[in-house]
């Protein structure tokens, strides 16, 4: 069954609900290329949600580094588990294993699962820093290049 985004999903950090409202895209397009029997298209698409969580993992957990999360390092963990479990079927997948009800199954659940708990844990402190910033920026636009230059 596909993914529906719902708002309960949202951590109110834009660009974190838009990488993982594309992942929930990705989850949605493996479900349908396992429903066309083309095994050619399951395994691009996982191929590509792959790629895509990587690069969304390291960038989120760039976010909590930055704003000095305390649970920065355990939540990197749960990140390298879920990449350890996802290779596996990865592993199986190649073998010719079909694998893709039972991915699809395990994405659906870890990934709300994540939003919900681990994810809302750190949306506190990432927004604080985030609103920090874009005050320090304004900030230094504001101060001609003089003041800044002496402060």
């Amino acid at each position: 069954m596909a993914i529906i985004w719902s708002a309960d999903l949202d951590t109110d950090i834009e660009v974190i609900d838009k990488q993982h409202r594309r992942i929930v895209d990705y989850i949605n397009d493996l479900e349908a290329a396992n429903a066309s029997g083309d095994r050619g298209a399951v395994g691009r698409v996982l191929e590509d949600l792959v790629d895509y969580t990587m690069s969304h993992f390291a960038f989120e957990e760039s976010l909590q580094e930055e704003a000095g999360y305390k649970f920065a390092k355990p939540h990197k963990k749960v990140h390298e588990l879920f990449v350890r479990r996802v290779n596996e079927y990865v592993e199986r997948f190649n073998l010719g294993e079909d694998v893709a009800e039972s991915l699809h199954q395990m994405l659906v659940s870890w990934l709300i699962n994540h939003i919900k708990r681990d994810d809302a844990d750190y949306v506190g402190t990432v927004k604080a820093n985030m609103v920090n910033i874009v005050n320090e920026k304004k900030r230094n636009n504001d101060e001609g290049w003089f003041s800044r230059f002496f402060r």
